[in-house]
């Protein structure tokens, strides 16, 4: 199956000049398509996530299109790679308004880009829908600019917490991105031992820089604090590192991973020595044989020969929802409509119910704990 979404690199794609109101209110809807545009990360340790992402969404507007699109349009995805940061990602931003004529935004990530991005939101009137990793402080500030499909982190650290407690585990550790996203969950990681009583604080905490450059020096002062289990707020390869330098500076305890860890990856960089990995989930079991949706995204991977994972249908029901926002918005849509159609949705989409009517801008509170096998395979 042949993806028909545009990936261009960086903000260099940009020719034309964005200015306030230099667009029209339907910009990027024509007769025969629509244009949705995304600024997110797609190099590097931290794009390897979001490829994933993308490559579920794909398989949506794939099929979609092979069957006329929405309303005769299809859809088309033209994705720009802001590196994680903020100033690229408002040049991808502008760009994509001004010379791609975009619509309307899909599956934005990071707490730094999109803050940064959130002023052109307002400006342009057109819609965020779906995102990745984000901050719970940044999609407040977003609200009415943006819609978020995902659970916040303060849901996942509250069912991570909850969990270690269960168990009897108290010294907790924190390994997160050196970012603002990584700063909150901290604070929230934080928050959540204090209310479960257990504990006053995390035994020790480590900030690991995005290109994962002090992964190794994070890994052993972690090491030092003998945590019984350690969060982890990482993505892509230094998830392995890390693990491997506590092991090899002789602490073994347990790794629980946040949504953004790639669990399979992780297992296939480590190999037989992976042990010891929980993930928390912010969407449902993809291998699921009981839901339509699971089997029929599975089933498109095949066919497309894409890798079936949490990542990719996150992006999958990222894209169901965008799908059926556009539906809602009416045969000739604007994007006054397409806020309309967000604010109304209240929908059960993959076994994960769905609520964008009220203030919380965050539309999921789904989390489900996995471990992680050998293998890569997850079991709950």
């Amino acid at each position: 199956m042949r993806r028909r979404h545009l990936l261009a690199t960086g903000a260099s794609m940009f020719t034309g000049v964005w200015t306030p109101r230099s667009f029209a209110a339907d910009a990027g809807v024509s007769e025969r398509e629509i244009v949705i545009g995304q600024s997110a990360v797609l190099s590097g340790p931290l794009g390897v996530s979001l490829k994933a992402f993308n490559a579920g969404a794909a398989l949506v507007f794939d099929e979609l299109n092979a069957r006329g699109g929405v309303g005769g349009r299809r859809i088309r995805l033209v994705s720009l790679d802001d590196g994680l940061k903020p100033d690229a990602a408002v040049a991808n931003y502008k760009a994509l308004l001004a010379e791609h004529k975009v619509f309307a935004f899909f599956g934005g990530v990071g707490s730094g880009t999109i803050a940064a991005a959130t002023p052109v939101l307002r400006e342009s009137n057109a819609p965020l829908i779906g995102n990745y990793a984000l901050s719970d402080a940044v999609r407040e500030k977003a609200q009415g600019a943006a819609y978020f499909v995902r659970a916040s982190y303060g849901r996942e650290a509250e069912k991570l917490v909850q969990r270690l407690a269960t168990i009897g585990i108290s010294r907790i550790a924190v390994a997160h991105l050196a970012n603002p996203g990584g700063d909150e969950v901290l604070a929230l990681a934080r928050k959540a031992i204090v209310a479960q009583g257990q504990a006053a604080d995390v035994v020790a905490s480590a900030a690991v820089k995005n290109d994962g450059t002090n992964t190794a020096e994070c890994a052993k002062s972690l090491a030092a604090a003998n945590a019984q289990a350690v969060i982890m707020f990482l993505s892509g390869p230094p998830i392995a590192e890390l693990m491997k330098t506590m092991w090899a500076a002789g602490s073994n305890p347990a790794f629980y991973g946040m949504s953004v860890v790639a669990g399979d990856q992780v297992a296939k960089t480590l190999g037989e020595h992976m042990r010891g990995l929980a993930i928390s989930q912010v969407v449902p079991y993809p291998w699921s044989d009981a839901d339509p949706i699971a089997r029929g995204f599975r089933e498109r991977c095949t066919a497309a020969k894409a890798d079936a994972n949490y990542t990719s249908y996150e992006g999958y029901l990222n894209a169901m929802v965008l799908v059926e926002a556009l539906r809602r918005a009416g045969p000739a849509p604007t994007r006054n409509a397409l806020h309309a159609a967000m604010h109304s949705l209240k929908a059960r989409i993959g076994g994960m119910d769905l609520d964008f009517t009220g203030a919380n801008p965050t539309g999921s509170r789904f989390v489900d704990l996995v471990h992680v096998s050998g293998d890569g395979r997850f079991s709950r």
